[in-house]
């Protein structure tokens, strides 16, 4: 009886879409796109380390607006321009109601835990594990913000496989599509600018689920790691960013009108990004050198003391980039007595040392502790 009453909602959803949704595309030869930046007005978005969503995304979203708007035969449409709020409802409204030919809309993402770093974009769909129900629940949770959100979204719950099974019938024309441009963005992210990648994923968000043309979210990073954080607030960070999303959509329409796509379609951001070098803090450490006796590394040139923050030790040799130091850098270490010693970071300033030391703690490390070097030897500080 429950299966029955499942398979009438489903086909009651689907004749609702079906008498609801015009698909079909604008009679101009142009190709008309809708870019959404994610959150805004009284909508933050995810905030961390001083940095808000909101206003990455919206910065970025311009980003891409400005270089595609500069390119023949586009036709680029915004749900916001500015810091305001912007129902959810009404985000998929303005590409349905133009006919638009593509939805993009940009996010950054978050999460507890500071460690997690990359980019990954999602597209419309039934979720195939439930690793990543959490950033649905986050992109979906504005709903509780509006007035009347229960009687304007009329039951969509991502919870209920017979409302998404019908959602995601009247979708598989775009999903193949949409697939297509999140997979030229990832390996644009990847190729071009060395970003870590977190794949192509599918979700029930509500906001590519309303839209009826293929549609993709672009969450741009994590904005709890404060490195990635730091370049996706940067000014350069975002230009290269747009860069790649702006030439991702180039590609795509060049596929959609059936258009030869030649080399100077994919047009180059210098990367000009450069990490802020944190304040007393060494960042000349090597990472090259194929051994660090402890001599050389328990002394200072200028004769000073010095305060490490010790990781871990390992009988075996491990390369500096390894995914062991959990994103961490400036990582040095020192052999004796048969182990490796893995440190990170480097001051002259105790009170700088324990930040680090708080800063490995956040990162994992459960068991590091600060190591003082003074007079060529090595201590724990108590």
């Amino acid at each position: 009886m429950r299966f029955t009453k499942n398979i009438k909602s489903c086909f009651l959803i689907l004749s609702l879409c079906t008498v609801l949704n015009v698909f079909g595309q604008s009679d101009t030869n142009k190709f008309i796109l809708v870019l959404d930046a994610g959150h805004g007005g009284k909508d933050p978005g995810n905030s961390y380390h001083g940095f808000v969503e909101k206003e990455i995304a919206l910065k970025t979203t311009l980003k891409v607006g400005k270089f595609l708007e500069s390119e023949k035969d586009f036709e680029i449409s915004y749900t916001r321009k500015t810091d305001e709020f912007i129902e959810l409802v009404n985000r998929p409204k303005v590409a349905n109601k133009i006919n638009a030919h593509l939805f993009v809309s940009i996010h950054c993402n978050s999460v507890a835990n500071q460690v997690p770093s990359g980019t990954e974009t999602f597209v419309m769909g039934l979720s195939r594990t439930n690793m990543n129900m959490e950033v649905a629940k986050n992109e979906n949770s504005v709903i509780l913000l509006e007035d009347n959100y229960k009687k304007t979204y009329k039951g969509f719950d991502p919870s209920k496989p017979e409302i998404l099974i019908g959602r995601k019938i009247i979708q598989e024309d775009n999903l193949y599509s949409s697939i297509n441009l999140a997979t030229t963005i990832q390996d644009n992210f990847t190729n071009k600018l060395n970003r870590k990648t977190r794949g192509v994923k599918q979700q029930p968000l509500w906001v590519l689920d309303a839209a009826t043309m293929p549609g993709v979210l672009i969450e741009l990073g994590f904005l709890s790691n404060k490195e990635e954080g730091e370049y996706l607030n940067s000014d350069e960070g975002q230009t290269e960013m747009a860069r790649q999303i702006a030439n991702s959509i180039i590609h795509y329409k060049k596929m959609y009108f059936n258009e030869p796509l030649n080399q100077e379609d994919v047009k180059i951001v210098e990367k000009k990004y450069k990490p802020e070098p944190q304040e007393h803090i060494d960042s000349t450490i090597t990472k090259t050198n194929e051994a660090l006796n402890s001599s050389s590394s328990m002394a200072d040139e200028s004769g000073q003391e010095f305060y490490k923050i010790q990781l871990f030790a390992s009988s075996k040799k491990k390369d500096l980039h390894s995914a062991d130091f959990k994103g961490l850098n400036t990582i040095s270490f020192t052999f004796e007595n048969n182990l490796y010693r893995y440190y990170y970071g480097k001051s002259y300033d105790v009170t700088i040392a324990k930040r680090l030391y708080n800063e490995a703690k956040s990162h994992g490390f459960k068991d590091a502790f600060i190591v003082q070097f003074a007079n060529g030897k090595a201590s724990a500080l108590k």
